[in-house]
C-alpha cells in the first residue's frame, strides 16, 4: 500500500508540474518548484457551519463576520486603541481533536510539529509589525490561540478516489452536494481556530476571533491568472495526499490575515 501511495503521489506531482508549467509558459515562466506551486493558502476555505465553541473564548454571542477575514468571525473592544501596543506575546498554542465515533490515532509528535509550525508562522508574520516578546506587561498584547476540532486528511480515502477512473468528477461535486465547501470531499482535513487578544498588563480581553478552515482537493480560483488558477488546483490536489498539509495552509492564511489586520488597526503599512 505504501508503495502504491508513493507512486500515486509521484505521478500526481509529475502531472501537476506539467499543467502549471504550461500555464507559466503562457506568461513569464517559473524558475523553481516553489515558484511553480506558489502559496497553499487558497487550498483551504472557511466553513461557517463548522465554527467551534470550545469555551476558550469569553463570549461567542458577540462574534460577527468580518469584511476582511474571508469568513473569520471577530469582536473587538470598541474603545481599543491599538496604537498603544507596540509589543506582542504569542502564547503556547492549545489543541483539541474533533470528537468522532471512530477512534482517531494521531502521533503526538505531529501535534507538536503543527503547533510549532503555527507559532513560528505567527511570529514571522507579526515581527514586521510589532516586537515579539516572551513576557507580558504594559504595552504588550497577549495572543492566545486554540486549535479546535482538528481533523487530519484521510490519505487512504484520497488515494482510493484517485485510483478510480473518472472518480474525480463525482468527488469534485461532492462538497456542495453534502453541504461542504465546493471542491472539498468528506475525507478532507479541517481545523478550527479560536484566538483571543488580552492586555498584557491588566489581562483585559481586547478582541476575540474564530474560524474553521476546510481543505479543498479540487480548489479552483477563477479570479486569478491562468498560472494562479493552476497553482491553486495543484496545491489542493497534492495536499490531499498528506495528512496535515491543509492545516498548515490554514495556519499560513490566518497568520497573514492577523498580521495585516493588526497593522491596519495600529495605523501602520501592512
Amino acid at each position: 500500500m505504501r508503495k502504491i501511495s508513493i507512486l500515486a503521489r509521484a505521478g500526481a506531482r509529475t502531472t501537476i508540474r506539467m499543467v502549471v508549467l504550461a500555464g507559466c509558459s503562457v506568461l513569464a515562466g517559473c524558475a523553481t518548484e516553489s515558484a511553480i506551486l506558489g502559496s497553499g493558502t487558497t487550498t483551504v476555505v472557511s466553513d461557517t457551519s463548522h465554527l467551534t465553541q470550545s469555551g476558550f473564548l469569553s463570549d461567542y454571542a458577540r462574534l460577527k463576520p468580518t469584511a476582511w477575514g474571508e469568513g473569520v468571525e471577530c469582536w473587538r473592544d470598541p474603545n481599543l486603541d491599538a496604537a498603544r501596543y507596540d509589543k506582542i506575546l504569542v502564547s503556547r498554542i492549545l489543541v483539541s481533536l474533533k470528537a468522532s465515533k471512530a477512534p482517531q490515532t494521531i502521533d503526538p509528535k505531529d501535534l507538536n510539529t503543527l503547533t510549532d509550525y503555527f507559532h513560528h508562522d505567527l511570529v514571522k508574520a507579526l515581527q514586521p509589525q510589532m516586537r515579539v516578546v516572551d513576557k507580558a506587561g504594559p504595552g504588550v498584547v497577549v495572543m492566545r490561540v486554540a486549535l479546535t476540532d482538528l481533523v487530519p486528511t484521510t490519505v487512504t480515502d484520497s488515494l482510493a478516489g484517485t485510483l478510480i477512473p473518472y472518480a474525480f468528477v463525482a468527488e469534485a461535486g461532492s462538497g456542495v452536494a453534502t453541504g461542504r465547501p465546493a471542491g472539498s470531499t468528506p475525507y478532507m482535513g479541517e481545523t478550527g481556530m479560536e484566538m483571543q487578544f488580552r492586555d498584557g498588563g491588566s489581562g483585559k480581553v481586547l478582541a476575540e476571533c474564530r474560524d474553521t478552515e476546510i481543505g479543498r482537493k479540487y480548489a479552483v480560483d477563477v479570479n486569478t491568472s491562468a498560472v494562479g488558477a493552476a497553482q491553486t488546483w495543484a496545491n489542493g490536489y497534492l495536499s490531499s495526499f498528506q495528512a496535515w498539509t491543509y492545516a498548515k495552509d490554514a495556519f499560513d492564511k490566518w497568520s497573514q490575515l492577523v498580521a495585516k489586520r493588526i497593522a491596519l488597526l495600529r495605523g501602520a503599512q501592512p
